[in-house]
């Protein structure tokens, strides 16, 4: 599951309301514009946002919603660094400044999500709906918790209303087939996860839709995505693992022994590489590489029982 926090969503409300100069150009300098620009850019890194919207706060030259959006922007800046209680202090004075911040709310109900303080995720989700009932994004983020909360069918009224007012909002589509890939629904989790590929493919999308394909029985197509995977991020061994797992269903040994050696040397702590490497080594007949293999999977997790199974099979002690 995945929230997201806003930045320009917020401003832009704004920007079309009564205080037109919010976004507008500094009056101050071509340098203060720019560094405003860096502070709200949705493509800004979060390192150059805190910078920026540091340096809006410290010129002490805003007030009002303008100042407020400088300390969201932080906010989410600081968010995305993880320090949190920095960016929780950041946000609550975002708000103090502009109580009818829907977006600081929301960024603000992030950073609860991110403590696991649900509740007050949800308090902060419910007041940014208030100020904008149409707020696609409070909507997918509340979702989200109400699927960390446990009432699956709150989150899929929520992501269902995320997509009614954003049909262009690609993470509501994955967060929403999450669930029926949780619920077990697979053509409807398939859907969601090919619409949020449309939108916007990455390569969380594709892992997903793979493992829904793979769960379907649908192996070749599960195999196609997650080469996507190994396309898009060839250092990620989630697309070598999930790959493999795939060849060795199909037999296809070596090419599943070749995805299991890219996958460990990509992420040497997954113990179900380790594992799943020396069943394939063992169905190829090297022994001595699979039990070395299986005692690794072994030291790594020593309650593996396939592991320990396997490797009384080949007559060899833990």
């Amino acid at each position: 599951m995945r929230v997201l926090g806003c930045l320009l969503a917020g401003l832009t409300a704004s920007f079309f309301g009564a205080t037109l100069t919010l976004l507008g150009p500094s009056p101050a300098s071509a340098q203060d514009e720019q560094i405003w620009q860096r502070c709200i850019g949705a493509a800004t890194m979060p390192d150059d946002r805190v910078s920026a919207c540091s340096a809006v706060i410290d010129a002490k030259a805003e007030t009002g919603s303008k100042l407020a959006a400088a300390y969201c922007n932080r906010g989410h800046g600081l968010t995305e660094k993880r320090e949190l209680d920095r960016a929780l202090a950041d946000l609550d004075e975002a708000i103090r400044l502009d109580p009818a911040y829907a977006c600081a709310h929301t960024n603000r109900g992030r950073v609860y999500a991110f403590k696991r303080d649900l509740d007050r995720a949800i308090a902060d989700y419910d007041e940014a709906l208030r100020i904008d009932p149409a707020f696609a994004l409070a909507y997918n983020n509340r979702g989200d918790a109400w699927v960390g909360k446990g009432d699956a069918d709150r989150a899929l009224a929520d992501f269902n209303a995320a997509i009614k007012y954003d049909p262009a909002l690609a993470i509501a589509y994955g967060n929403r087939g999450y669930l029926y890939y949780r619920k077990r629904d697979m053509a409807r989790a398939i859907d969601d996860y090919s619409m949020e590929i449309k939108l916007r493919p990455d390569v969380l999308a594709y892992i997903n839709r793979g493992n829904a394909w793979r769960d379907s029985e649908q192996l070749d197509r599960a195999a196609a995505d997650y080469a996507e995977v190994i396309r898009l991020a060839p250092k990620d061994a989630r697309g070598w693992r999930n790959r493999g797992m795939i060849r060795l269903y199909k037999d296809d040994l070596k090419g599943g022994l070749a995805d299991y050696d890219k996958a460990l040397q990509y992420d040497p702590a997954d113990v179900y590489s380790w594992n799943n490497r020396g069943q394939a080594k063992m169905r190829l007949g090297d022994k001595a590489g699979a039990i070395a293999d299986f005692r690794k999977a072994l030291e790594l997790r020593p309650d593996l029982s396939t592991a320990r199974a396997s490797l009384q099979q080949l007559g060899a002690k833990p």
